[in-house]
């Protein structure tokens, strides 16, 4: 049987139905799933170590604790070249444990290598053997340890891969395993794979191969050849998302929209208590030229915290409104959607306008009467405000002329076009209240035309920020009550909500602990602040106050408990999880504590930060850790530095590449677009300069893809689009 790309994964040999399942489980069902599984980080054994480099990479020792013993200290994995010094002692210590001991050297030391439960290695290890060992090593009592390093054979006449990839595992997977399938995948298919991007796009941008990144991104020759790869492939999902993207836009030139021709804003701004920006005014002029020119609107307004996007997207739906049209505004949270509903309910019904409110914990029979009003001519709903409920199937409109969705990283490219397919052609606005880099979000947002808001409204404070370590938890406590006696509130985030979510259970794997990602810095696992906790503890080191406690596992109800108390005064301190990111406007609130800080992304900070600073008086934010990475105290010396948010998203894409702005759940995927593996790690603004405008110069070329050379790129964004996920976070 010949094998092709597309054969199932079962028709490479030791594929039998128990590997097959297991592949499965891990997305692998064919030949190319297999070639496309990617390693998720490599071994640099190229780099060998001595014992004596290994012995400095250790920390200095801490004193024994009373009556304790001294405390392992360790480096990170590294790769030696060292020799058996005497046969192994092989010992049963009980049932089902044993354990297999020796000494190995090198030029500089002697270190004690030990592994478990594997007796067949007495029949391997022999005096005067030499291997090439990886593993993490210890000093134990001024004794350096290997325990269950990952071994190979040496001679001067072997020649060993210097760069092992690191897979994902589960269950009836091992690394050699998958890492031999991938070879004889690679040998039986990996020449089927064409390539999509098209010859001139290849050159012009320095980039190898389909055939060579997918061969060095598995095993690659060298660390420049792996670069290389990494390279093209981040390049790659750049270049396919903006010309998706693209695509498009440019099929929806053409189309006909509702034509908003009435503009006169003077009735809605008279009613405003300050006057609109410059930024402000730029903003909803684009807006109106958008509504009045008969094709439809796909713009996103893009704002640092506090810049006043809801002011120019309510400019927006007045223009709908008074020209007969229905407005949506959909938000992401019940407690978002409820803070629209109480600034913009009141100031429209005022203009003689109809609002109402619709999310998931709105009564079935209010929800039956609002659909009505929706879809019904007589005492129609004007302007509904609500969240995820707008979706749904019961949902219809009248005459729908403007969709605006709040929160731009909730809602992806699928989202927007569902609440817009209910009226056809509506026009369509994206607030985000997360500043996004220029060159990003012409990845992000290929499909939408761009206004910012980069002028912040007079009389904004800056607010101080500091970042503090434990040391400091005294003297917060004190800042706290201070905040009380002069009549303020306080925020204090937790990146988990309860105990359990401190420390996910550690590999049983020992191969698996033995990995590292050489290309990254290692994460501290510093210990987990949780809400539920914290909380407590504020509560009795401050008992004179009232601390309330709001997270995402809580019911709807009892969130909008927690935070109504809090922005009655009836809670002085807040102690939430990032439920608060978006959506709060607690003028009273001065001061913002991030727990953690260094689990969050700058933009995430940013936001945070954003919740106080809206009152008169003067706000603080502070941000506590432990960490010493100098990636980490970079991050947080940023937010010191500015609050300006487009420089922080900036900073953010430089240190820590655009994950954070692709998902927020750690699956580096926009919602409704390719799954972006590579580029979410990118932080070269440059390659994604260049990827995005090589996109649009050749849709702009051949904006239907039907150039021979560009016709398999036509298949492959074809086949993006139609397998976009439908999902909302």
């Amino acid at each position: 049987m010949k094998i092709c790309i597309d054969s199932p994964v079962s028709t490479l040999r030791g594929v039998g139905p128990a590997k097959s399942a297991s592949l499965a489980a891990a997305g692998i069902v064919t030949i190319k799933d297999l070639l496309h599984y990617y390693p998720r980080a490599y071994q640099n054994k190229a780099d060998i170590k001595t014992l004596a480099d290994a012995a400095v990479l250790c920390s200095q020792p801490l004193p024994a604790e009373p009556g304790g013993a001294e405390k392992k200290l360790s480096a990170p994995p590294c790769a030696f070249l060292l020799t058996v010094a005497g046969e192994p002692i092989y010992k049963v210590i009980r049932r089902g444990m044993s354990i297999l001991r020796f000494r190995a050297f090198d030029e500089t030391g002697v270190c004690e290598i030990t592994y478990f439960n594997q007796p067949y290695l007495r029949d391997v290890f022999h005096t005067g053997s030499t291997f090439r060992f990886w593993g993490r090593p210890t000093m134990e009592r001024g004794v350096l340890k290997l325990t269950a390093p990952v071994q190979e054979v040496w001679t001067e006449d072997t020649v060993l891969p210097p760069i092992v990839p690191v897979y994902p595992l589960c269950a009836g997977l091992t690394q050699k395993y998958l890492a031999s399938l991938i070879r004889d995948g690679l040998k039986a298919a990996a020449v089927q794979m064409t390539d999509h991007l098209p010859p001139n796009v290849l050159q012009a941008n320095n980039l190898c191969t389909l055939g060579f990144a997918i061969t060095n991104i598995h095993f690659p020759e060298s660390l420049e050849a792996l670069e290389s790869a990494r390279r093209r492939f981040a390049f790659d999902e750049l270049f396919c998302t903006a010309a998706a993207m693209a695509y498009i836009k440019t099929g929806k030139r053409g189309e006909a929209a509702p034509l908003l021709t009435k503009n006169d804003l003077a009735p809605l701004l008279a009613k405003f208590p300050y006057k609109l920006t410059g930024a402000q005014q730029r903003a909803a002029e684009e807006i109106a030229a958008d509504l009045g020119s008969g094709t439809p609107m796909c713009r996103i307004l893009c704002g640092d915290v506090g810049s006043g996007k809801t002011a120019v997207a309510a400019c927006a739906a007045y223009i709908a409104l008074q020209n007969g049209y229905q407005c949506a505004l959909m938000a992401p949270t019940e407690i978002l959607a409820q803070q629209h509903y109480s600034e913009l309910g009141p100031l429209f019904e005022s203009l003689g306008y109809r609002v109402a409110l619709l999310t998931g914990s709105v009564p079935a029979a209010q929800k039956r009467k609002i659909h009505a009003a929706l879809a019904g001519d007589a005492d129609r709903v004007d302007f509904v405000i609500g969240t995820h409920a707008l979706l749904s199937e019961a949902v219809s409109f009248s005459a729908l002329g403007l969709v605006i969705t709040d929160e731009q990283h909730r809602f992806g490219v699928n989202q927007r076009a569902l609440l817009r397919e209910k009226a056809g052609q509506a026009h369509t606005l994206v607030m985000s209240a997360t500043p996004i880099p220029r060159t990003l979000s012409l990845v992000l947002f290929g499909d939408l035309d761009i206004s910012r808001l980069d002028e912040m409204p007079p009389g904004r404070q800056k607010i101080d920020t500091f970042a503090v370590n434990e040391g400091y938890r005294t003297r917060l406590i004190g800042f706290i009550r201070k905040q009380k006696e002069a009549g303020h509130r306080t925020y204090v985030v937790c990146p988990a909500i309860e105990e359990s979510q401190k420390k996910k259970k550690p590999a049983e794997n020992t191969e698996e602990l033995s990995n590292i990602d050489f290309f990254t810095e290692a994460v501290e696992e510093l210990p987990l602040k949780s809400a539920t906790e914290h909380a407590a503890m504020l509560q009795s080191m401050l008992p004179e106050l009232n601390v309330g406690l709001v997270h995402g596992k809580m019911k709807a109800a009892e969130k909008e408990r927690a935070m109504d108390a809090f922005y009655k005064g009836e809670s002085d301190v807040l102690v939430s999880t990032t439920v608060i990111e978006v959506g709060v406007n607690v003028p009273q609130a001065t001061l913002m504590i991030v727990e953690n800080a260094e689990r969050f992304g700058l933009a995430q900070l940013h936001q945070l930060r954003g919740r106080v600073g809206r009152g008169k008086a003067k706000s603080y934010c502070v941000l506590v850790s432990d960490a010493v990475t100098d990636t980490s105290r970079q991050r947080l010396s940023v937010m010191c530095r500015t609050n300006d948010g487009f420089q922080i998203a900036e900073e953010d894409l430089r240190l820590r590449g655009p994950g954070d702005f692709f998902s927020s759940e750690g699956t580096f995927r926009q919602h409704g677009g390719p799954a972006l593996v590579f580029s979410a790690n990118c932080s070269d603004t440059t390659l994604i300069s260049a990827a995005v405008q090589a996109a649009g110069t050749l849709i702009a070329v051949d904006p239907d893809l039907a150039l021979p050379e560009n016709r398999l790129l036509g298949v492959y964004i074809s086949h993006i689009m139609q397998s976009s996920l439908h999902t909302i976070s």
